[in-house]
């Protein structure tokens, strides 16, 4: 078995976390391509592993609840995904969360005339692809990838207690 150095591989989805959400936000903002909502949902589960992954280096205790903290947010990012995923191929219908612009204020009937003028981004229409992938399908992939990589650092850190 590989001898895995959890050290390096958190800075490994650090660094990532950190590539992905610059990512996102050059495809949005330098080429233009506007992301729907669950596109900005995808996005909170990197800025919270980065927040997360910080204090598993600067506090060095509770690495292990830390860890399954990142493990459960990967989970649930990749949930997100397939749904994502679900809605671009048609096998599930757009939820309210596709059609809602602002999740956070209480809504004056002007703010939603507004609103319904505005162009808004489905979360079944995919405007950026990547070898012929749409980003979520990528991220399904990394999910995947990042939860197995914490699980085996879970299971080290749970080993060497």
């Amino acid at each position: 078995m590989i001898n895995i150095k959890p050290e390096f591989y958190l800075r490994i989805i650090l660094l990532f976390s950190f590539i992905a959400l610059a990512s996102a936000y050059f495809i949005e903002y330098v080429l233009g391509h506007q992301p729907c909502n669950l596109c900005l949902i995808e996005r909170i589960p990197y800025g919270l592993s980065i927040i997360l992954i910080l204090m598993i280096f600067f506090l060095k205790k509770e690495k292990e609840f830390f860890t399954l903290l990142l493990i459960i947010t990967f989970i649930f990012s990749l949930a997100i995904s397939i749904y994502h995923l679900g809605i671009e191929q048609g096998f599930f219908q757009e939820s309210a969360v596709c059609g809602i612009k602002n999740f956070s204020e209480d809504i004056t009937k002007e703010d939603l005339l507004k609103q319904l003028n505005q162009k808004t981004i489905s979360c079944k229409d995919v405007t950026f692809r990547i070898f012929g992938l749409s980003l979520t399908s990528i991220n399904i992939v990394i999910n995947l990838l990042i939860i197995i990589t914490l699980v085996k650092i879970y299971l080290k850190y749970e080993k060497n207690k």
